[in-house]
């Protein structure tokens, strides 16, 4: 099985990932507190933080970016900038602030790239803007969008921004104090190579969030809210999977792993080179694989992605298809309604399997798949 959907979760894991998931049950209760605070700090240190309890850990990166966004002290009046090319998981949330009288608007692409610096500058000066929340890379193109441009810009009209940073964790180092951002989401099971159910949460010391207080009391004090979220509003840690995330993290920071993205990068590009000689195939999204995570996502004319996919999972290659719970995307990329084929390297990708991957591909566009 070769696996190209990295970008839709990690596969095969590591074995010392594997092995500490599995260590966390097999050793029982007594050992779990400890093995939660070694591995929150582990994780902590990972994104440069002093402080474990700036990062909250979390189910996944969908429940630490709804939560971030909905317990943000809004008010009516109040506006939200957003990309064009999010995932549902940020675009839902950000929807339903409408509800409460805040202005949501999404930035469009640019004409060269995934998001239109001038214009959300304009829309920045046009004031009133409480939050900038967007994601660090397209889920469906791996296009990487100017996040420390869009911090800056945020913070010099008075802004928050909130960065999703599901696509790029494992890819990228990722100084969070350093880059400057308020709130970061994350997922673990993508490019950190941990088990699902296990993401996170940081909020920056100066943020204070409104979050309604989980206390054992009646009266007013249950109506008190507290300045960060915490385990009682996004639900139990997974230790097992928190075990496997701070084991995924010590198998990236291994010599051998520091050129992954480089690595990955030129392997997807192979497969590039062979979608390009089909003048069927529309490449989505910026071309230079220097401005995208190691992703490419095409369409081919009057063929389903879904049937292409199928066909190719029935050469044990996997893929991803459809809309990849972006439908905005699709819309902002012109892929809509249909979607399209994403193919995206892991670090354990071989040159072997990207030379077989594309042979099998041409073997498949040049074949009757359905349409």
């Amino acid at each position: 099985m070769i696996h190209l959907n990295q970008a839709g979760t990690s596969w095969p894991k590591p074995a010392t990932v594997l092995a500490a998931a599995r260590g966390v049950l097999e050793e029982g209760p007594g050992s779990w507190p400890a093995r939660f605070h070694a591995a929150h700090a582990r994780v902590a240190r990972a994104f440069g933080l002093a402080d474990p309890g700036r990062l909250l850990l979390t189910p996944g990166c969908t429940s630490a970016l709804s939560v971030a966004i909905a317990d943000h002290p809004w008010a009516a009046g109040d506006r939200l900038l957003t990309s064009a090319l999010e995932h549902h998981a940020l675009a839902r949330p950000a929807q339903l602030l409408e509800a409460r009288g805040v202005e949501v608007m999404h930035v469009p692409r640019a004409a060269d790239g995934p998001l239109d610096l001038a214009l959300l500058e304009t829309e920045l000066a046009r004031g009133g803007v409480r939050l900038v929340a967007m994601t660090a890379a397209c889920n469906v193109t791996g296009e990487l969008l100017p996040v420390t441009e869009i911090v800056r810009l945020a913070h010099e009209h008075g802004a928050l921004c909130l960065l999703d940073g599901a696509q790029v964790c494992g890819w990228l180092d990722l100084d969070l104090p350093r880059l400057g951002v308020d709130l970061f989401a994350f997922a673990g099971h993508k490019g950190l190579h941990a088990p699902w159910g296990i993401g996170g949460l940081y909020v920056a010391p100066h943020v204070s969030m409104n979050t309604p207080a989980a206390v054992c009391a009646v009266g007013d004090a249950a109506a008190n809210c507290t300045p960060m979220p915490g385990y009682c509003d996004v639900g139990s840690v997974d230790l097992a999977a928190l075990a496997g995330l701070a084991a995924g993290l010590d198998w990236l920071a291994a010599p051998q792993q520091a050129d992954r993205l480089e690595r990955a990068r030129a392997l997807i590009e192979r497969i590039v080179d062979k979608l390009e000689r089909r003048p069927e195939v529309c490449i989505l999204g910026v071309r230079d694989p220097a401005r995208r995570l190691p992703t490419v996502a095409f369409t081919v004319e009057g063929r389903s992605s879904g049937a292409l996919a199928d066909a190719l999972r029935a050469e044990s290659i996997v893929v991803g298809s459809g809309l990849h719970c972006a439908p905005q995307a699709h819309a902002a990329l012109g892929s809509a309604p249909e979607g399209a084929v994403r193919l995206s390297a892991g670090p354990l990708l071989t040159a072997r399997d990207a030379r077989h991957a594309a042979n099998v591909l041409g073997d498949v566009l040049a074949g009757p798949f359905g349409g």
